[in-house]
């Protein structure tokens, strides 16, 4: 077997938490993350080549600009460190905790075995402070992903990375690529706010709540392209006439983002990982755990990627830059923010990737329900429960999930282990979908992927408040 080798923190080996006995309370008639199943359909992927890395989950400092920070992140770095390898390849991950708390990795958006799916209590035990764990999964589809812990709020203390699946038989050409992660960054831990959260309702909080705000609950101090600051932005030099391969990952906690390069419209190639039919766009929202690829190409001059934090004060910037002159200010407002702005309907899915038309899909139904009165989120009235499974499916059924927001808020919903076609079976497959007040989404997908599954909304404290459920095959 071929071994690729990548080390990317260095520390003492610690007693493995393994990957064995990590199940809670399970009933007899739902695949349990270690069953057979499970196995089977790994197997199927057909396993490559390993990919090893060492990943270190630690307190430590970081320089956003000319502003020092604490921060929980991966090898001592925001926005990183990026994990790469090719489609078909195993990854095989392990995670050391150096935190003051026990921790998981959840590996966003990857069609991935249960048991390595990093949800506590469900996939696995966490990872004790002190202790590793070892994740291996075989990585079937090219794109863009990113990874993050699912145990409380440490996502919000600066922990992902992006995780990023090359195609041996790239169909694209392009002179660069370029990894944009946008964030939004506390100066309060994350704990902080979830409890005046609690206590308040989001009515009140210098520097904290947003109050009654449709697309986000926290007013964040600062927003980050690349873990930078927009007085000192990261900087992509390139050459006029260029083509760029923008990957665009929001990671932030309560955010979404519009996203847009002055001067410059884009091509949107990809949404979450996965191709679809090129769509033109001036702008983008992406919400929190949304993934967009995009191509342009390079005009002469320097001109801002701006990150605006939609419905919020403030917004991330990076720089482009091809030739000479004076970068724009940090608070620049490009044109485009007022352009095209493409929904998922105007979304098509790649030829290759378009669910099949299929008669007798089942029809799941759920609703997001709760609200800021007594900040309480949850689904169809109940907040989660890991020793509980909401929606059971058969292994090889065509699902038709429909989601009923029924709250005053927009939510970010991410389904694990899958990617669904958004609408019909030629809308744009994807695993994370934004769902508007008062609005219904359709989600189609394949039962295809053994095991229990999360359904939660991205928002970091709606998740943490209980807006969270389970799907499970039936055994």
């Amino acid at each position: 077997m071929v071994t690729r080798r990548v080390l990317l923190t260095a520390g003492l080996s610690t007693v493995g938490a393994g990957l064995t006995g990590c199940g809670p309370r399970r009933s007899n008639a739902l695949v349990s993350p270690s069953s057979s199943q499970v196995a089977a359909a790994e197997s199927a992927r057909r396993p490559g080549p390993e990919h090893l890395v060492v990943l270190e989950a630690s307190p430590t400092e970081v320089d956003l600009g000319g502003l020092t920070v604490p921060a929980w992140a991966y090898g001592g770095r925001l926005a990183g460190p990026a994990l790469r390898l090719r489609a078909g390849e195993q990854l095989v991950a392990t995670v050391r905790n150096r935190l003051p708390a026990e921790t998981t990795v959840h590996w966003h958006g990857v069609t991935l075995r249960n048991d390595a799916d990093g949800v506590p209590h469900v996939t696995q035990e966490p990872i004790p402070a002190g202790g590793e764990f070892v994740y291996r999964f075989t990585v079937p589809a090219p794109g863009t992903y990113w990874f993050h812990p699912h145990s409380g709020l440490q996502l919000d203390r600066g922990l992902s990375g992006p995780l990023i699946v090359d195609d041996p038989q790239e169909p694209l050409a392009y002179d660069h690529e370029w990894i944009v992660v946008l964030d939004d960054w506390l100066d309060r831990t994350p704990e902080a706010i979830y409890a005046e959260l609690i206590r308040t309702g989001g009515r009140t909080g210098p520097g904290g709540m947003m109050g009654r705000g449709v697309m986000g609950t926290v007013a964040y101090p600062h927003h980050l392209i690349n873990g930078r600051l927009p007085a000192d932005p990261d900087v992509l030099h390139a050459r006029p006439g260029d083509r760029i391969r923008l990957r665009l990952i929001n990671a932030g906690g309560d955010t979404a983002y519009r996203v847009v390069l002055g001067g410059h419209r884009m091509t949107v190639t990809h949404t979450d990982g996965l191709p679809i039919r090129p769509v033109p766009a001036d702008t983008l929202l992406i919400g929190m755990g949304e993934r967009y690829d995009v191509l342009v190409t390079a005009a002469d001059g320097v001109f801002p990627l701006v990150a605006l934090a939609d419905g919020k004060n403030g917004g991330g910037l990076a720089l482009l830059r091809t030739g000479g002159g004076m970068p724009p200010p940090a608070g620049v407002r490009p044109g485009e923010l007022g352009g095209l702005l493409p929904a998922y309907e105007q979304m098509k899915a790649d030829d290759k990737t378009a669910l099949t038309d299929r008669d007798g899909a089942r029809t799941l139904r759920t609703r997001l329900t709760g609200g800021m009165m007594r900040f309480e989120w949850g689904f169809d009235g109940r907040v989660f429960d890991h020793d509980r499974v909401d929606l059971v499916l058969s292994a090889g059924e065509r699902i038709r999930l429909e989601i009923a927001n029924t709250t005053m808020m927009w939510h970010p919903v991410h389904l694990h282990g899958h990617s669904f076609a958004v609408g019909d079976p030629s809308g744009p497959r994807k695993d994370t979908v934004g769902v508007f007040p008062g609005r219904t989404v359709v989600l189609l997908f394949d039962a295809d992927n053994p095991g229990r599954w999360m359904l939660h909304c991205h928002n970091a404290y709606h998740a943490e408040a209980g807006m969270m459920t389970l799907l499970g095959y039936r055994a």
